[in-house]
């Protein structure tokens, strides 16, 4: 392999290596995204949760209730 040959190749791994990164850092930001929507949710769903539970009075997590020997 001539010097040159080998420069064109090395430049080709690094244009490959320089696609994949950017394609793994858009990844990362969608997932980011994601995430971010989903503890939205998660935080929603327990207020809505807090709210039903005191409309009914009850706790609203297993472990918030009394062990049934109290």
């Amino acid at each position: 392999m001539t010097p040159e040959e080998r420069i064109v190749e090395l430049e080709t791994r690094f244009t490959h290596q320089q696609r994949m990164l950017e394609d793994l850092s858009a990844v990362l930001i969608e997932q980011g995204r994601q995430l971010e929507e989903a503890e939205r949710a998660i935080g929603r769903l327990l207020q809505r949760t807090d709210e039903l539970g005191a409309q009914l009075d009850t706790p609203r997590r297993a472990e918030e209730e009394r062990p049934p020997h109290y």
